[in-house]
């Protein structure tokens, strides 16, 4: 709930600056194009060639999210304690760090512009999470899309199972943040660019904040997600003299 606050309060303090936005909005799609980044008309197109298909990612966009983020914090202070506290750090800093970003640099997303040839696919398809009118909502801000902290915080999730469990099947959770990436962008709602910016910000806090794991737990990770998460060790005293 405290991050839903905080989260709602930030994106409200950057409304009304529409102008500001679409020229933001400019120049990532024309910087998306430069740097030859994935389509997202592309995205979408292959979501709505089925209407279950589009309907079931704004379901996703829509409920996962919070719902997910919810039950892991849960999860995690009921049996991962140490992991708990660890969590509630890098989800604080994430969410402080993209209200920041929002401030500094509000930007419209695809769905608003007619160029991008994407549609506002919650509106047409259902269901729907944002108004028709954004210059008039009271509880979100439209034109806070970069980072998307969907994509933080389902990658996340991802991570923090990674390093608090054993099984070998946790490794599946990564595709929670690619179906996470994906829905966002096919439902119109942010660009590639503002996964990447999440991702590249998350990377950057989870250097600050190490996980309290050994490296046990990561032998059997592909050796790039090795190199990128380094897990703090233990401090280990040395042993006095024998009494």
């Amino acid at each position: 709930m405290a991050f839903w606050v905080v989260y709602s309060v930030g994106c409200i303090a950057v409304s009304g600056r529409t102008g500001t936005a679409f020229d933001n909005a400019r120049l990532v799609w024309s910087t998306e194009r430069a740097w030859r980044m994935p389509s997202e008309a592309a995205i979408q197109g292959a979501l709505v060639t089925h209407a279950w298909l589009i309907r079931s990612a704004n379901v996703y966009y829509a409920l996962v999210h919070f719902l997910a983020t919810g039950i892991f914090l849960v999860w995690l202070y009921r049996t991962r304690p140490e992991h708990y506290l660890w969590a509630r750090r890098v989800l604080s800093l994430v969410t402080a760090s993209a209200l920041a970003i929002y401030l500094l640099f509000p930007l419209a997303p695809p769905r608003m512009r007619g160029e991008t040839g994407m549609i506002d696919a919650g509106a047409m398809y259902g269901p729907g999470v944002y108004s028709n009118h954004p210059q008039h909502d009271h509880f979100e801000n439209q034109y806070a899309a970069m980072p998307s902290v969907h994509v933080a915080w389902a990658t996340f999730i991802a991570i923090g199972i990674i390093m608090a469990t054993r099984s070998r099947w946790r490794w599946l959770w990564l595709l929670h943040a690619v179906i996470t990436a994906l829905v966002v962008v096919g439902t119109g709602n942010h660009y590639v660019l503002d996964a990447v910016v999440a991702w590249i910000l998350l990377v950057g806090i989870m250097l600050v904040l190490r996980p309290p794991v050994g490296n046990g737990r990561l032998k059997e990770a592909p050796a790039t997600i090795r190199r990128v998460i380094r897990v703090r060790q233990p401090s280990r005293r040395p042993a006095g003299p024998a009494q």
